[in-house]
C-alpha cells in the first residue's frame, strides 16, 4: 500500500519490512460526520451522546475501502489499562466486537491492528522480520502503568529487535497536566522528571513522546521514530479531547500483507 498520497492518512515515518502498513487517520479527507465530529471520526458510535452510530461505521467502512484493508479492524474497547489482547487467538464471531484492552498484538498477515486516538499517544510495533506486531493506545494513564511494557512482552521479541513509531498526540507545548500525573511517573523512575516543564503551581506541560521514548529505551527498543506532531495544536488536522472536549478520533492502523 502506497499511503504517502491520501489525504486522510498520515503513514508511519519508519524502516518497517516489505508488507509492514502503518500510520494514523486524520480528522479530514474522508468520512462524512457533522461536526463537531468532522469528518472522519472513527470511534464512540456505542456512545447516546456521541456521533452517529450508523455514520461512524460508515466511516470505517470508507477507511477500509480506501486503504484496501485485508480485514476488518480489530477494534478495542479502550479503559486506559495494560491489558493485551492476543488478535490471533482471540478472534471473534462479530468482526465488529470491541474487546476491552489497550494493546493487542498479532502474528498473522491480514490481521488488522488498530488503536483510537485524540491526544493519547498511539504507539506502533514491529519486529525486525515484520513477523510480530504491536499497537498500544498510551494515554498518561496506560503509559505511567506500563502499557508499552506489557505490549512489548505479549510480542516476545527482544527490545533490540523492535521498531517502534509514536503516533500524533498531545504535544510537550501544549500539554498541561498537574501533579498527579507527575507522581504517577516519577514513581517508576525519578529521571521521568526532565520530561516535565512547571508552568505555574502545581502543573507541568508533559511531554508524552520523550516519556515513552524512556520506556522502549528500558526495553532496549532503541530504534523509535514519529512523535513530532501536537493534536492539541493543529485543529484543522487532528482531533483533541483536551481542546474541543467533544470531538471524534482517530485511528492508528497496522497490518502485514505478507
Amino acid at each position: 500500500m502506497d499511503a504517502s498520497a491520501l489525504p486522510f492518512f498520515l503513514p508511519a515515518d519508519w524502516a518497517a519490512p516489505p508488507g509492514v502498513c502503518a500510520g494514523a487517520t486524520l480528522r479530514c479527507g474522508l468520512g462524512a460526520s457533522a461536526p463537531p465530529f468532522d469528518a472522519l471520526n472513527l470511534g464512540g458510535h456505542r456512545s447516546p451522546s456521541g456521533d452517529s452510530a450508523a455514520q461512524v461505521l460508515a466511516n470505517r467502512a470508507a477507511l477500509r475501502d480506501a486503504l484496501r484493508l485485508p480485514a476488518e479492524p480489530r477494534w478495542l474497547r479502550q479503559v486506559h489499562g495494560t491489558h493485551v489482547l492476543d488478535a490471533d487467538a482471540d478472534a471473534p464471531a462479530d468482526p465488529l466486537a470491541e474487546p476491552e484492552a489497550d494493546a493487542a498484538v498479532t502474528r498473522r498477515a491480514g490481521v488488522v491492528l488498530v488503536v483510537l486516538h485524540a491526544d493519547c499517544l498511539p504507539v506502533l510495533l514491529c519486529s525486525d522480520d515484520g513477523r510480530v506486531l504491536g499497537a498500544a493506545h498510551a494515554g498518561w494513564r496506560g503509559l505511567a502503568a506500563g502499557v508499552i511494557e506489557s505490549t512489548v512482552a505479549a510480542m516476545a521479541v527482544p527490545g533490540s529487535q523492535i521498531l517502534a513509531w509514536l503516533g500524533p498526540a498531545a504535544g510537550p507545548s501544549a500539554y498541561e497536566v498537574g501533579e498527579e500525573v507527575r507522581d504517577a511517573f516519577l514513581a517508576h523512575d525519578e529521571a521521568a522528571a526532565a520530561h516535565f516543564a512547571p508552568t505555574r503551581a502545581g502543573h507541568w506541560h508533559a511531554d508524552l513522546y520523550a516519556l515513552a521514548r524512556q520506556r522502549l529505551a528500558a526495553l532496549g527498543v532503541a530504534r523509535v521514530t514519529g512523535g513530532a506532531r501536537c493534536t492539541i495544536s493543529e485543529p484543522a488536522v487532528f482531533f483533541s479531547h483536551r481542546r474541543d472536549a467533544r470531538t471524534g478520533r482517530m485511528a492508528s492502523l497496522l497490518w502485514r500483507t505478507r
